[in-house]
């Protein structure tokens, strides 16, 4: 009787070592991988937080750029992870998707940028701490983000031909030169700027980063831990941009702001602006180009046409053009290209700067007399075919062409921010307590 008792308290107490146990294992799942927060019909999960952030870390160090406070840098990466997710959320319902193939082209596309081999690529990311597997996957993730955007901003932005020859006569000739400036920004935003209080708060933000930054403190690390940019997490920087791809904002004062000083606050629609010129590059006079004459058949996916469709689409197409169809009756027939379908796909002269980045790439590296094999912009698929090539003095036609580039540029970032903005408010977001 007593072994039996005995025998029954050693299960007790077994059963209880039991659920202490995988009490504290569950814990500890729940501790090392937890949902901290819902967006709409997803969630972002504490380990993709950590690795966001470990991802940014590394860049940030690399670059040399100073790191704000650690809950500082989660929240501003937890905030980017919730966009991200809208948007990708966005492409899933859109049946965007990105194929393997466009991937590793575009890989390699940045491997090339870099002067560096696939092999060379993977070990650098593998010295940053990504694994190349991570890293593919978060470029297909950018990818889709971006065609977003693109779909959704692009029918936002209008540039009248009245526009153009505005801005020309207010550039003058500054237009023609190639100097550039390596820009960067800093944003405080206002979300209500009827709310004198607000206005202040940001104001006098602005005004005390402005002054840190005049003082010494590092632009890109201010950046990364106070603007509220979409670029904020890349230390401000905006890219390379020549005077007529600057923002309206600061056209008149980034060629007289010395590379280092930090412009006074600026006051825009959305807010408070401080910008910096950290490089400046170039300044000859460009009037001779590279032109190619090309003809193109496109291939756009919509709402009713899927990506998954298109990409077979324009493949069946590519396919019959090496079998020996005639490409201007293909162009005529199945191009989605209104402007050059009815002329068998051909788009005339083109100059370098006139096209988006993927379609120039494209061009650029096919011989005269090549059809490329598909691929894709941000208007969709393409085939594209180089008849011939020249050099030419078009001072005038490129004026023009940068200046639409620069118009739609300036409205296109001014959309985005808006949109960005729309989608954020529009969105549910719970925000988990840890």
């Amino acid at each position: 009787m007593q072994a039996t008792r005995r025998l029954a308290g050693f299960k007790t107490l077994l059963m209880a070592m039991l659920m202490l146990i995988a009490g504290a294992v569950q814990a500890e799942r729940q501790l090392l991988d937890q949902v901290i927060a819902i967006v709409n019909d997803g969630v972002i999960l504490q380990s993709e937080l950590d690795a966001r952030v470990g991802t940014i870390t590394a860049r940030l160090r690399g670059q040399g750029t100073g790191l704000p406070p650690r809950q500082v840098l989660e929240e501003r990466v937890l905030e980017q992870l919730i966009t991200e997710s809208i948007q990708l959320q966005m492409a899933e319902d859109m049946g965007m998707r990105i194929s393997d193939n466009e991937l590793n082209e575009t890989i390699s596309r940045i491997a090339r940028s870099n002067n560096l081999t696939l092999a060379e690529f993977e070990q650098q990311l593998e010295a940053e701490g990504v694994t190349y597997r991570e890293a593919r996957e978060q470029i297909r993730r950018e990818m889709l983000v971006s065609r977003v955007q693109q779909r959704r901003v692009d029918s936002r932005v209008r540039v009248s031909p009245r526009e153009v020859t505005n801005y020309l006569e207010q550039t003058g000739t500054e237009a023609e030169t190639t100097t550039e400036y390596l820009l960067g920004h800093i944003l405080i935003s206002v979300n209500n700027f009827s709310d004198q209080a607000e206005v202040e708060a940001a104001r006098q933000k602005a005004e005390r980063l402005q002054e840190e930054i005049a003082d010494g403190r590092d632009f890109q690390s201010a950046a990364v831990a106070e603007s509220d940019g979409s670029n904020a997490l890349e230390g401000g920087v905006m890219g390379w941009r020549s005077r007529s791809e600057l923002p309206s904002l600061v056209t008149d004062i980034v060629p007289e702001l010395p590379v280092g000083q930090p412009s006074e606050v600026l006051k825009s629609g959305n807010g408070f602006h401080i910008v910096q010129v950290l490089d400046r590059r170039g300044g000859e006079t460009r009037n001779v180009v590279q032109q190619a004459r090309v003809r193109h058949i496109l291939i756009r996916p919509s709402d009713v046409v899927s990506d998954a469709k298109a990409e077979n689409r324009i493949n069946e197409l590519y396919q019959r053009l090496q079998q020996g169809s005639d490409f201007a009756e293909l162009a005529r027939e199945f191009s989605d290209d209104p402007g050059s379908a009815s002329e068998g796909g051909s788009l005339g002269w083109v100059s370098p700067g006139q096209m988006v980045p993927a379609f120039e790439e494209a061009m650029m590296n096919a011989g005269v007399g090549e059809t490329t094999r598909p691929f894709r912009s941000r208007f969709g698929w393409h085939i594209l075919e180089v008849q011939d090539r020249r050099r030419q003095d078009i001072s005038e036609q490129v004026r023009e062409s940068e200046a639409q580039q620069a118009l739609y540029r300036r409205k296109y970032e001014t959309e985005l921010q808006n949109w960005l903005q729309e989608i954020r408010d529009e969105a549910y977001v719970e925000i988990k307590n840890s």
